[in-house]
């Protein structure tokens, strides 16, 4: 599919979006939230927790974000926000991506409370000094992911990060996208989340080729990996320094903390060495909901 060009970020924007209507009518649902990473179910992969990631005295500290959105997500942050003083924090993501719908609700209360944005693995430890905080740059913003990116004020992506980017579609019809079936009540969801999410990107500052990039892409075949060229032409990086989105003290940096280095992970498998616990997958077919690992359906957008 030949990707957007234009610098017209409205226009031609929609105007191509009309178009993979017609050549992708059973794009909806959940961006592909679960990936191998070798026999371990990462938290990433769970649904998603917000944590506060405090380095006192050397620097304020930020909000850890890891996992996928469900539709609990929202309200698990308002709950965590409620008694915190979060304007123009920074949040750092570690996501597989999930709910379509509820990744847009989530992203615009970020953009409420003025949030900057980055991806990277959030690590504290703690010693008779007090909280020791950093941040590792290698980690993996995936699918819906990239789109609670663009929601911050500020936005930066650490050269070590990996974005990738996806059609949205069935969840429940994903595994096996092209043999199975859609109705006319799915291309209606199809136009409705697209619609929705095309809005959301333009109301977030991002470019009508982010959308394009991402919904070129089908289920069967591997996610995109977007190149430092492609951050910045989706308008998905604002900053190429990291003193803009995570706090400091003086002139003293959030350290960058040392892990192993993460394995290439694919896109729709992924497997637990605790039978007991299982990715986040969605079911439903009438929504862009992601369903809890406890097996409950989440309800229906409306």
């Amino acid at each position: 599919m030949r990707l957007l060009k234009s610098q017209d970020l409205r226009g031609v924007a929609l105007v191509a979006l009309a178009a993979l209507f017609v050549a992708v009518p059973c794009a909806v649902a959940t961006l592909g939230s679960s990936a191998r990473a070798g026999s371990t179910l990462e938290e990433r992969k769970l649904p998603m927790k917000f944590s506060w990631i405090a380095c006192e005295p050397n620097c304020p500290g930020w909000v850890s974000a890891v996992g996928v959105v469900t539709s609990d997500s929202p309200r698990d942050f308002d709950e965590f926000a409620h008694g915190r003083d979060l304007a123009g924090a920074t949040v750092v993501l570690d996501s597989s991506g999930g709910s379509v719908n509820d990744s847009i609700a989530l992203g615009r209360r970020f953009r409420e409370l003025g949030l900057r944005t980055t991806v990277g693995t959030s690590v504290q430890t703690h010693t008779t000094h007090g909280d020791r905080g950093g941040v590792s740059p290698e980690a993996y913003c995936e699918s819906m992911c990239v789109f609670l990116l663009l929601s911050g004020k500020t936005r930066y992506v650490p050269r070590e990060a990996h974005l990738r980017v996806h059609q949205i579609w069935m969840g429940d019809r994903a595994d096996d996208a092209k043999a199975a079936s859609y109705t006319a009540q799915d291309l209606m969801i199809v136009e409705r989340d697209v619609g929705r999410l095309a809005k959301y990107t333009f109301d977030m500052g991002g470019s009508g080729e982010l959308l394009a990039l991402s919904l070129s892409v089908p289920p069967w075949e591997e996610l995109h990996e977007l190149s430092p060229d492609e951050l910045r032409l989706t308008n998905l990086v604002t900053t190429d320094l990291v003193e803009d989105v995570l706090p400091q003290a003086g002139t003293a940096a959030v350290p960058v903390a040392e892990v192993a280095h993460k394995s290439a992970q694919d896109r729709f498998e992924s497997s637990s060495a605790d039978a007991n616990i299982q990715p986040v997958r969605s079911t439903t077919t009438k929504t862009a909901e992601a369903v809890a690992p406890t097996g409950g359906v989440a309800p229906p957008s409306r």
